[in-house]
């Protein structure tokens, strides 16, 4: 049996702790409002993100060949259905290459309960998207209040969601809701 040498073992390591590091959730007044988009989900369904405006969107961006993506699957599915009564909605980005050919196959073999779409490049830009699996936390009010490269640390990621479902929309603040 091969041995992998030591400091490829710890840079492994390292760089897979890196990943999974909580997400810190800057000051509502720090943010800037998430890219809108435009997408076609698994149904032929327009999907607007400033339609979900009012709600916490997790928006996930994965890929079908993406091992840390398929990891995050289930949590995510566990988390729309444990807090989609309390305004959390999510939205998965397929970036696969060839789009709904890989990503329709996946999505019955998965059972997936969350809404799909597949991204595009102009999309992968807007939110700097770099590696997979990417996470974006999007508060009521549109604006991103974090991201995660890499794999998420589920329960940290779970206190973010809840954090920012209790958050009132800054909107009803200054009516006087």
């Amino acid at each position: 049996m091969r041995q992998r040498p030591a400091r490829t073992t710890l840079a492994i390591g390292l760089i897979s702790a890196c990943l999974a590091l909580p997400i810190r959730l800057p000051a509502a007044n720090l943010r800037k409002a998430a890219p809108n988009f435009t997408l076609i989900d698994s149904k032929g369904a327009s999907v607007r993100l400033s339609d979900y405006k009012g709600k916490v969107v997790l928006l996930s961006f994965w890929a079908t060949w993406c091992l840390w993506c398929e990891t995050e699957i289930p949590w995510y599915m566990e988390f729309q259905d444990k807090y989609k009564d309390k305004g959390l909605s999510l939205i998965g980005v397929s970036m696969d290459a060839d789009g709904w050919r890989s990503v329709r196959p996946f999505l019955q073999e998965k059972k997936m309960t969350y809404t799909i779409v597949v991204g595009n490049e102009a999309l992968a830009s807007s939110y700097a998207l770099n590696a997979l699996p990417l996470t974006v936390l999007i508060d009521r009010d549109g604006k991103i209040a974090g991201s995660q490269a890499g794999i998420v640390d589920k329960d940290s990621f779970e206190n973010e969601i809840r954090v920012l479902l209790r958050a009132t929309p800054r909107a009803q603040q200054s009516n006087g809701n």
